[in-house]
């Protein structure tokens, strides 16, 4: 690692790192370490772009999406416990042998500090995507590599439910104004390396409903895991998480069955662990405050112009149409009356 160069780009990191997880950063570059052994011959990879598969279900349809538009992608996953086998077989069936790349770090903090929060963890991930799309004989050729990070609209703005849930409840990762500032470093670092988010402007039920290869993903959607709180729930997806609850409400407005395998927990009975939730008590209070008050009423300071540096309407729309498909999902569920 070249410190110096780096400490003239730190700045733009701090920038993308602080929006991404709503600390405050300090990083300084210390140069030495131990340096990998170069491979004895580099063998350019054929793909012309890169997918990150999370093992998800909106990495999934963007991995299918691009297979149907006949592009040839080198599907990219950062290992997570108890997603490791289900992405192996996703990336199998949808790329065949060696077009899926695995990988993880066993980074740890510092003996005495511990931070169980993962808000900065998709920096890791989309750094794999970007290492991936370098090794193609495309970027080798002089080339722009396009790196998809394929998230709906809905999510990716993450508007907070209440005025409550920000910071420690809220994730950026593919939010416009991150991949912005992400981008700005990559240029930075003159990596010809393009972020692309196909699904900003639409929701997870409209990426279910225009998925471009309907029978796999009728087969295979309940294999993929959306749940926050995976690994607290025994690898059981919780079904009452903001993340769950998205993802049973895409089902709901594409008319698609939902397949999962099953949720912890029946957000349609009574009680803490269930209907009164907070996430669930939260989803509820957003739709209620929209119906009573207005998209703008709920959105506050959401999206901000000058920070999205456009028209913000487009995402407006997006923000209205997925918390429509929230409120009906809850409707259905007994959850609003």
């Amino acid at each position: 690692m070249d410190p110096v160069f780096w400490h003239a780009r730190r700045e733009i990191l701090q920038d993308a790192l602080g929006f991404l997880s709503t600390d405050r950063w300090r990083i300084e570059f210390v140069g030495g370490g131990l340096q990998p052994a170069p491979p004895p011959q580099v063998m350019p990879r054929p793909e012309e772009c890169v997918c990150l598969l999370s093992g998800g279900l909106d990495s999934l349809i963007g991995a299918l999406d691009l297979r149907a538009e006949g592009r040839r992608a080198l599907l990219v996953s950062q290992i997570a416990k108890g997603d490791k086998q289900t992405q192996r077989e996703l990336g199998h069936m949808i790329a065949g042998d060696g077009m899926h790349l695995q990988l993880n770090h066993n980074a740890r903090p510092p003996a005495g500090f511990s931070d169980r929060s993962q808000r900065a963890r998709s920096i890791i991930f989309i750094a794999y995507g970007v290492l991936a799309a370098t090794c193609l004989a495309t970027y080798r050729d002089g080339q722009t590599v396009d790196l998809y990070v394929p998230e709906n609209g809905f999510i990716s703005l993450n508007v907070p439910l209440t005025p409550l849930r920000m910071a420690s409840h809220s994730t950026r990762t593919t939010h416009p104004v991150f991949m912005r500032r992400l981008q700005d470093l990559i240029d930075a670092a003159d990596l010809r390396v393009r972020l692309v988010n196909p699904y900003i402007l639409k929701t997870k039920g409209e990426m279910l409903s225009g998925c471009a290869d309907r029978a796999f993903l009728l087969s295979h959607a309940g294999e993929t895991t959306s749940c926050g709180r995976y690994a607290r729930t025994a690898f059981t997806q919780c079904g009452r998480c903001v993340p769950c609850l998205i993802r049973r409400a895409s089902f709901h407005a594409a008319g698609i069955t939902d397949a999962t395998l099953a949720y912890k927990y029946d957000i349609s009975l009574p009680g803490r662990k269930h209907r009164d939730f907070e996430d669930v008590r939260a989803a509820a209070m957003a739709v209620g405050r929209v119906e009573a008050s207005g998209l703008k009423d709920w959105l506050g300071g959401a999206l901000n112009a000058a920070q999205l540096g456009a028209d913000t309407a487009p995402y407006e729309d997006v923000a209205r149409r997925g918390i429509g498909e929230l409120g009906s999902f809850l409707r259905g569920v007994g959850v609003i009356r």
